[in-house]
């Protein structure tokens, strides 16, 4: 009994476990499995969002819903502007993914003034500011457009997306759209960024290329402004655009923004431009946005900064300055492809020949076809075919004509088809009774001429293709002149433009330096930027440059805290220091053009208790004498001496220098202040750039110290003398650059606008900082020449027409004396001038300058070693050199 029980209860449990195994079978039916979804979904997912909605393709150079609005506007063409809510409603039968990326992409498109005529509020490519609501504005297809975009002979047609309608695959593009508009999207794993290039240089290029020409592309931006193309690396991903704005100084104290980088907005400039002020990076004082149809912002600077280094820090500090990173990416074949803009340039350009020659094939069919039927035609009628018609059935009608038709139709291109046959049966009798055979040969002449002009362009096709290219230009082109100049930018160092925004601290004794020390913690040292480097020299003769900060230990018993510049060949140190506890005093000169932050070098020898006795930090390279006093042993004949240090060389920092003197020093007194050693610095000005250098790019303007300045003289009769500082900024139209010499007259020739007549006039430049204007201030005054020559010479060539009079050449110093700078000046000629030409000058010795000679007192020097100091930077150790004392 007991046995029965236990095998029931074993079937119980077995029953329950099949119960509860499917019931867990049934649940794992209904499990998707996550992972092969994820695969084929994302997948589908990321190519429908590649190649249906971020990149474009390259026939036609149109992102799809682009394409589907120039389509559905085609559609509405009528010659007359239509409500872009039209439009856009229109749209929504090809494209599905509502109404705000079709308004988007049609107002982008309308803004590029290219392929849509638009009218009302489009917003503002400048601004930022956004377009009015659809209901609002209209637009309509540019004859441009019309043009080059459509035909519906070569268009191949698809199903949209709900099947209902018919929509182009790619439009029949004749032109490289793809480039002209520029185009960035976003897509899964990629991205696209095409940057727009000029119309009439499209244009050109095709043609050359055509032409078996080379030809270069680089972009233009509808904001204007200056780019460096120097990296572009034709558009393909890794390159890199510098893009800025254009800054003139107005004056002074106002510096002026007619142009912006591309990508941004006034607004967003503005923005950026406020929050570096904000930051310290640049100081101004406000800034108004003038700005309507075409870019005026106004930055007014505070009292006593420079209008050139605030150009430069600009560049450096905001998006006056910004880097683009183009990425050429299409659609081909189904596929996205990465391609540099030159082939995209030369794909188009091939597709464009081969669709005019589809174009033209078309043409030739359709007038051999009207050929064909109007000589059958002509025939027809003329022989009375069809008076045989008469009892016969359709059928025998068809057949009689074939057979009648057989003896007149040996010229025809084709054979006679039934179909010919039946349009010939439905000529109506009215018309056969008003068949004028004159006329009739009239229009096949006429079809015989079109047809030989086709098929000599189809003969000619690569030629036919370039007039069309010149006629594109010749009727699309007005307006659509380069907007971006092209430049090569220099690199600006945002250390060397950056604003004092920050004040440098020391405690000397504890050796704690930066801008965060508390009042009484520090002495103040210098006023500087958050990005400088600061260096410092212990009077145990290490030195240290560490970048600035709030609080930064450098050391105890400083001796010297200031900015350090990388570079620097100015700045020299003079130093007198102690080598060891019992050795020499030695004397150095040294530079500190290079070094590695936070690590600690050695001014002196190495020996240990080595201590610097004397220090000055010399701007300009001066060279000081001093009085060295020794101690008093009692062994000294000579107590006290004195030292030039200019008959010290200048050497590396890690040079060890010369013995001054083997005997205790007691003091050391500043005896009389040094002149700079340094020879004056020659300046060179880089045309490309359009700056200064010291580094031999350019034309050498000359030699450079002091006070020296630079003469700019401008097609706007002003002149500008500015400082020789490798900031400065130079005016656009200046016709004379050149080192300026106080006692070299200007010579000038001006239209006077009020008397209608050419001055001459010759005057001495006024040493003023201020931007002056040497001709008349009448409108219609203009500036002829200007020179600097001391002996000028011109000839005037007379117009003929009002009197025949040779050529006359004129030596102006002779013509006219120097005289003050608001003279008039003197009338040139009473006649009526045709060109007025400078010529070579007369020879005229000019005194060169003499550069004053420092004699340096006479000094024997002994060789402790025989040794020169060593030079290098990075020698720590150099060997001493002679004996001085």
């Amino acid at each position: 009994m007991s046995e029965d029980i236990d095998k029931n209860e074993e079937n119980e449990e077995r029953d329950e476990e099949l119960e509860q195994e499917a019931a867990e079978a049934e649940e794992l039916d209904k499990v998707i499995q996550v992972s092969g979804m994820y695969e084929d979904w994302f997948l589908d997912y990321a190519s429908y969002v590649i190649l249906e909605r971020a990149v474009p393709h390259i026939n036609d150079g149109l992102k799809p819903v682009q394409r589907r609005i120039l389509h559905s506007m085609r559609e509405m063409e009528d010659g007359r502007y239509n409500k872009v809510a039209n439009i856009v409603g229109n749209t929504m039968k090809y494209h599905p993914h509502g109404d705000a990326s079709i308004t988007d992409a049609l107002v982008g498109m309308g803004q590029k003034n290219l392929l849509i005529d638009t009218q009302g509020n489009w917003g503002n490519v400048l601004t930022g500011d956004s377009a009015a609501a659809p209901r609002y504005i209209e637009a309509r297809l540019t004859k441009f457009a019309l043009e080059v975009a459509f035909n519906p002979k070569t268009t191949n047609w698809s199903n949209s997306y709900d099947g209902r309608n018919r929509e182009p695959v790619t439009l029949p593009m004749k032109f490289p759209l793809l480039l002209a508009q520029g185009v960035e999207g976003i897509a899964v794993g990629m991205s696209c960024r095409i940057l727009p290039h000029n119309f009439i240089e499209l244009i050109d290029c095709s043609v050359k290329y055509l032409q078996g020409k080379r030809f270069t592309l680089y972009p233009d931006f509808p904001q204007g402004g200056m780019a460096d193309f120097t990296n572009y690396n034709d558009g393909l991903r890794g390159g890199r655009v510098r893009v800025r704005a254009k800054i003139e100084i107005e004056d002074k104290k106002t510096l002026k923004i007619t142009e912006i980088p591309f990508g941004t907005t006034t607004g967003s400039l503005i923005d950026n431009i406020l929050k570096a002020n904000d930051k310290g990076k640049i100081k101004i004082k406000r800034i108004e946005d003038n700005t309507a149809e075409e870019v005026d912002i106004l930055i007014h600077l505070p009292s006593g900064a420079s209008p050139d280094k605030m150009v430069d820090a600009l560049y450096a500090f905001t998006d006056c300055e910004m880097s683009i990173a183009p990425n050429t990416s299409v659609i081909q074949d189904d596929k996205p492809r990465f391609v540099g803009v030159t082939d995209v340039l030369k794909e188009s350009t091939d597709a464009t020949v081969e669709l005019l020659k589809r174009e033209l094939e078309i043409e030739l069919g359709e007038l051999q076809e009207k050929w064909h039927f109007s000589s059958l035609e002509k025939i027809f009628i003329e022989n009375k075919i069809y008076v045989e018609f008469d009892g016969k059935t359709y059928e025998e009608a068809m057949e009689l004509t074939h057979e009648l038709l057989k003896p007149h139709v040996k010229h025809l291109v084709r054979e006679v088809t039934d179909e010919d046959v039946q349009k010939l049966m439905e000529i109506r009798m009215r018309r056969i009774t008003k068949h004028d055979s004159e006329k009739a040969d009239t229009f096949i002449a006429s079809l015989e001429d079109d047809i030989a002009r086709v098929k000599d362009h189809l003969a000619n096709l690569i030629e036919f293709a370039i007039d069309y290219f010149k006629n594109l230009k010749k009727k699309h082109g007005k307006g659509m002149e380069r907007k971006t100049e092209i430049r090569e930018f220099e690199n600006i160092e945002a250390s060397k433009v950056a604003v004092a925004n920050v004040k440098l601290y020391a405690n000397y004794e504890e050796g704690f330096v930066g801008h965060g020390l508390k009042r009484g913690e520090g002495e103040f040292v210098a006023e500087c930027s958050d990005i400088d480097d600061i260096i410092a020299i212990r009077e145990d003769g290490k030195m240290m440059v560490a970048k600035i900060a709030d609080k930064f230990f450098m050391g105890k018993n400083l001796l010297h805290v200031g900015v350090w510049k990388r570079g620097d060949t100015r700045t020299t140190y003079n130093m007198i220091y102690k080598d060891g506890a019992t050795g020499p005093s030695r004397v150095k000169r040294f530079n500190v053009k290079s070094i590695t932050r936070e690590r600690e070098y050695d001014l002196t020898k190495g020996s240990p208790k080595s201590k610097i006795l004397y220090l000055t930090v010399n701007p300009n390279g001066e060279a000081e004498t001093v009085q060295i006093v020794h101690r008093n042993t009692g062994k000294i004949r000579k107590l006290k001496f004195d030292f030039d240090f200019s008959e010290q060389d200048i050497k590396g920092r890690g040079a060890g220098g010369n013995i001054l003197t083997k005997h205790p020093i007691n003091k050391i007194v500043l005896k009389e202040e040094g002149v700079s050693t340094l020879a004056a610095r020659k300046i060179w000005f880089d045309e490309t750039v359009k700056r200064l250098n010291t580094d031999g790019r350019g034309e050498l303007l000359g030699k450079f110290k002091g006070d020296d300045k630079i003469l700019q003289i401008t097609q706007s009769g002003h002149y500008k003398l500015t400082s020789f500082d490798l900031s400065t900024k130079f005016e656009e139209d200046f016709i004379i650059l050149e080192k300026w010499n106080p006692d070299k007259p200007v010579t000038a020739i001006y239209w006077d606008g009020e008397k209608e007549q050419f001055n001459v006039k010759r005057f001495q430049v006024e040493d003023t900082d201020k931007k002056t204007l040497f001709i008349t201030d009448h409108p219609d005054s203009y500036l002829e020449l200007a020179t600097t020559d001391w002996r000028p010479q011109i000839n005037i060539a007379y117009d003929q027409r009002s009197a025949s009079r040779e050529d006359e050449q004129v030596i102006l110093d002779e013509f006219i004396a120097v005289k003050g700078l608001k003279a008039m000046g003197n009338r040139l000629t009473p006649h009526k001038v045709k060109t007025i030409d400078l010529l070579d000058p007369l020879p005229y010795e000019e005194e060169e300058e003499s550069e004053p000679e420092i004699e340096l007192p006479s000094r024997e020097k002994k060789e402790e070693d025989g040794s020169d100091s060593n030079d290098s930077e990075g020698d720590d150790d150099g060997p001493s050199q002679g004996t001085l004392f």
